[in-house]
């Protein structure tokens, strides 16, 4: 029989899951190991995404992921609905194949918005791999002059269209920053041991490490998550049922890692802070186990898919926060959503020293209430 989790069993576990609380099963330790373990994070916003990995890394500074990101541990890339992710360096071809595709489906409607046809799109990825042949790595706005001089228009969104496009097709991917300026590099080039998975190996792979890494998830959350057809979703989470269990959340089943029903059940009252763009969100359709519909309009306001820094208790969001960086400090200025006395404030300045001790710079704190 499942076991039966309550609403703050499963949020703890939630928080274990995602390596926002020490993980029994294993202790991830480097850049490479994180994303390993997630399969995929949310990075679409790079200084979100490197937040996402100090967060989870005890003692990091901003300048160890950076360069864990040009040791390769890591890369970005467009593997899931047309959203940019950090993914293990050896899967992001597979995972191309496997979801990233999935984004193409649609893209000759906004091909056609752009003025754009399937010969540009396809001229702009031989330039590409042309100007980016021999192991270098190019600016963004270096790859943009290269399309041009080609003849292709890059003006509105057609350059980011094409940028994308090549990327979904697997012949570049995201390189690091150079300064603040995003750079491209071939694939092949930048992650050349990339593994080679038949379709419902991949599938397993994928499902395994969505739902330990998010669990507890329903199949709704992974296919969600993932864009895979929800047909694929539960094909992937049959073939990875030896790595997963069941339990039962509010009466509804749930998949979690084989360790899981096994480990002794606990509660949080964790308080942290998240950047905007975090799995802990972003990571599942459902968010009200975290998040109360009343502050929905806060954390993403308008409603427009950009999310707002959250501070999180006991796995509920209890306010949002912003950062103005200065060569001499950071200042946060904190929004609490719920009413927090002086020692709960006293917990999220502590938390958010957390991330000033990741940039390397000191605090200073403002509430807004």
């Amino acid at each position: 029989m499942p076991v039966d989790l309550s609403a703050a069993e499963a949020l703890a576990l939630r928080m274990t899951s995602l390596l926002l609380r020490p993980q029994p099963s294993t202790r991830p330790g480097t850049v490479a190991e994180v994303v390993e373990w997630f399969g995929a994070m949310q990075a679409q916003d790079l200084a979100s995404g490197l937040w996402s990995l100090g967060a989870r890394l005890p003692g990091c500074r901003v300048t160890d992921v950076q360069a864990a990101l040009e040791r390769r541990e890591a890369l970005r890339t467009w593997p899931m609905r047309g959203t940019v992710h950090l993914v293990p360096s050896a899967d992001a071809r597979w995972m191309l194949e496997l979801t990233g595709v999935r984004s193409l489906a649609a893209v000759a409607t906004r091909r056609a918005q752009l003025g754009l046809s399937e010969a540009d799109a396809d001229r702009a990825v031989d330039v590409l791999g042309a100007a980016l042949a021999g192991g270098g790595r190019l600016t963004r706005a270096q790859c943009l002059a290269a399309l041009r001089a080609a003849g292709l228009g890059t003006d509105g969104q057609r350059g980011y269209h094409l940028l994308w496009y090549a990327s979904v097709r697997g012949v570049t991917c995201v390189a690091p920053n150079v300064g603040t300026e995003q750079t491209f590099a071939l694939l092949d080039e930048w992650a050349p041991e990339s593994r080679r998975l038949e379709r419902d190996e991949a599938l397993a792979v994928l499902a395994h490490r969505y739902v330990r890494s998010h669990g507890p998830v329903t199949d709704r959350e992974f296919a969600g998550w993932s864009g895979l057809t929800l047909t694929d979703a539960r094909r992937g989470l049959t073939a990875a049922d030896d790595a997963l269990s069941t339990v039962r959340v509010a009466g509804t089943p749930m998949y979690v890692d084989a360790a899981v029903p096994d480990a002794p059940r606990t509660t949080a009252d964790d308080v942290l802070a998240l950047p905007g763009f975090d799995e802990y969100l972003l990571g599942f359709r459902d968010r009200t186990l975290m998040l109360d519909p009343a502050h929905q309009a806060a954390v993403v306001p308008g409603n427009n898919g950009i999310f707002q820094a959250t501070v999180v208790r006991a796995g509920r969001v209890v306010g949002v926060w912003k950062r103005k960086i200065t060569r001499t400090g950071v200042t946060v200025t904190v929004r609490p959503l719920t009413p927090l006395d002086v020692a709960a404030r006293a917990r999220v300045e502590q938390a958010l020293g957390r991330y000033a001790d990741f940039l390397g710079l000191p605090a200073r704190f403002d509430w807004l209430t």
